[in-house]
């Protein structure tokens, strides 16, 4: 299985930069059988049955870009420079790795002020990375970074625009609850009460798990054979209810439909052992065809990379050629594509 099998050529233009107004206009692209169906994310209950089960992230976005000054005391005097730090995973203690641009600009045991409330300490560089020791903890420490910080967009985005006010909003889920994610479950950007309410009515169920979502996740494919790459790590928890939930709405004939390929790699990780069951840790687990899904019987999902882990996954679900003919239609019919374009519900053949 080559990575050059899951390349495709995407136009510039396609790529989303802001979202859909309101969010829930967002285009739907359905994928049933042979057919594909063009729709909107206001209409998704009309592809669902009463007894399916959504299964959704509530992760929470933390803006973890931060822009600060590094001083240092020379014989010239006081000297600054400018550093980028994006925050990456805390640590036990507090403390956070982190990407520091340019690294070679700090050295350890230096300072770097981000406002009159937020300043961290570099402790270690280790791996490219550099470990922080911030000021402050707990609640001062998330509301200075509130204050101070920017969300963290994806590469493909902040190369084209610097983050705003408004990507506060945007690159955040209207259910989000659980703090620590540096990238957001994007699937989940297209709901709003709205869209929640229908599904209700309908009688759709829904079920919530975190899964903390890393920088990681862009993180290219650099190996020809995908079976020899080595997916990162992220934090992640399945309840004892939402296993529950989930496990009752199989046992029924409901379908399982993830929301969003977090949701999905951390229930498929719950259910390694054949049936969900709570879990909480890390997972590196990597999907790609072949894979034997154990919980999830769809998936909701934006359009992917090409040659990334999110492509190799919605091809295991979907398989390799529906998803060629899926991104074909999307590409002809101008689909907005990655973390602020539009939407897939994608059924396997």
């Amino acid at each position: 299985m080559k990575l050059s099998d899951f390349d495709f050529d995407l136009p510039e233009r396609l790529i989303a930069t802001r979202p859909a107004v309101p969010r829930s206009s967002a285009k739907l692209l359905v994928s049933r059988g042979g057919d594909i169906t063009d729709s909107q994310v206001t209409e998704l209950a009309s592809f669902l049955e009463p007894g399916d089960r959504l299964v959704f992230n509530d992760t929470k976005v933390i803006p973890a870009r931060l822009t600060g000054t590094r001083l240092r005391q020379s014989a010239q005097g006081e000297t600054e420079a400018k550093i980028e730090v994006t925050l990456l995973e805390p640590q036990g203690d507090g403390s956070w790795m982190a990407l520091l641009k340019p690294l070679k600009k700090i050295h350890e045991g230096e300072v770097i002020v981000f406002s009159d409330a937020l300043s961290a300490r570099l402790i270690e560089k280790r791996d490219g990375q550099g470990l922080l020791a911030f000021d402050l903890t707990g609640a001062q420490f998330d509301d200075a970074l509130d204050q101070t910080g920017a969300m963290p967009l994806p590469p493909y985005i902040a190369a084209k625009r610097a983050a705003d006010a408004q990507d506060k909003t945007d690159y955040q889920t209207v259910f989000a609850k659980n703090a620590g994610a540096v990238a957001a479950p994007t699937a989940s950007l297209h709901f709003d009460d709205g869209v929640l309410d229908s599904l209700k009515a309908r009688g759709v169920d829904s079920s919530f798990v975190t899964l903390h979502v890393g920088a990681g996740t862009f993180l290219p494919v650099k190996v020809e054979d995908v079976t020899s790459h080595k997916m990162h790590a992220e934090w992640g928890k399945v309840s004892e209810a939402a296993a529950a939930d989930i496990a009752a709405t199989k046992a029924r004939g409901g379908r399982v439909i993830p929301v969003g390929t977090t949701a999905l790699r951390l229930i498929e990780s719950a259910a390694r052992g054949g049936a969900i069951a709570p879990w909480e840790g890390e997972t590196d687990i990597f999907i790609y065809p072949g894979f034997e899904f154990h919980v999830a019987d769809a998936l909701m999902t934006n359009f992917h990379l090409p040659k990334s882990t999110l492509m190799m996954l919605v091809s295991a679900l979907a398989g390799q050629q529906r998803i060629k003919d899926v991104y074909a239609h999307a590409i002809a019919n101008d689909y907005r594509f990655f973390s602020y374009g539009d939407s897939s519900l994608l059924f396997p053949t």
